[in-house]
């Protein structure tokens, strides 16, 4: 009885001089959560009635499908299972095919939309009726966007709270710096709007021609790349049509063939991958 009353008491002392201690920093997350990273994905690639929930299902049960068909046409689990494993990462695969063709879709576009914006503001008309605009004359790209953004300023005359939704609407890094600069543009005032839209409009036009080079010059040397890394893979799918020829996989020796030869191409394509990407520009003003 003794040990438990000094045992409370200690835990009462402990946490009257917690509550009176220097507080503790709060914890600072360097890198988003698997769920961000995946809304952010899913937005920057165009598809928004899908959840990070439902593309993690759709993974798993396109590899679950795989591997039972595999199961059946090679009657050999250790190959059902390495097709299987490849199969559930093609959700992702396809996402972010998808995420990086809206990217450079838009890149292409971004500025023509600013062309228009300078066009609208040189023409008198009024920060959000020139955004409005763009949804009329703009690139088709982006036209559902800024029609989502003129219908949500006539309901609710909020200029920064529309301008917030277009521009998570957008999810784009070159988006993000355009709204920013209108915002400030709205909020600062002055008549060097039309200077700074011009100014951008070229600096991205410099931007999209080099960056177009250069993926015209890698764009062989990768796609072989990919090739090499899928040639393997595409000879052990043929063989797996005859049952005979994938005995060998299902004993420890073959099993450990595999995974090595798995984790040497997944290897080998990541550092492709790494060394032939060029830098990315991020979202850091969202």
């Amino acid at each position: 009885m003794g040990a438990f009353l000094g045992l409370t008491l200690g835990i009462g002392l402990f946490l009257v001089w917690s509550a009176f201690g220097p507080p503790r920093p709060p914890r600072v997350r360097t890198k988003p959560a698997l769920r961000e990273r995946l809304a952010d994905m899913l937005a920057q690639a165009g598809i928004e009635s899908v959840t990070p929930l439902a593309l993690i299902g759709s993974c798993l049960g396109t590899g679950l499908v795989v591997l039972l068909a595999m199961l059946v046409v090679s009657r050999s689990p250790v190959v059902a299972l390495a097709f299987a494993l490849m199969a559930a990462y093609a959700p992702l695969v396809l996402v972010r095919y998808r995420q990086r063709k809206r990217q450079s879709d838009l890149r292409e576009v971004w500025p023509e939309v600013v062309d228009n914006l300078a066009s609208g503001v040189r023409a008198g008309l009024s920060l959000p009726e020139a955004l409005a605009q763009v949804g009329v004359r703009g690139p088709e790209q982006v036209r559902a966007h800024f029609v989502r953004f003129g219908e949500d300023y006539r309901a609710t005359g909020r200029f920064t709270q529309s301008l917030d939704r277009l521009k998570a609407s957008l999810a784009d890094p070159v988006g993000d710096r355009i709204v920013e600069s209108l915002r400030m543009a709205r909020e600062v005032g002055g008549s060097d709007l039309g200077r700074l839209l011009r100014t951008l409009s070229g600096f991205l036009r410099e931007e999209a021609r080099a960056r177009a080079e250069l993926q015209a010059r890698q764009s062989w040397t990768v796609n072989g790349a990919r090739l090499a890394v899928a040639s393997p893979w595409l000879v052990l799918a043929m063989l797996s049509l005859n049952p005979d020829g994938v005995d060998a996989y299902n004993s420890a020796a073959g099993a450990l063939l595999l995974a090595g030869g798995g984790g040497l191409c997944l290897v080998a394509y990541r550092l492709m991958l790494r060394i032939a990407r060029l830098p990315e520009e991020e979202r850091v003003l969202r």
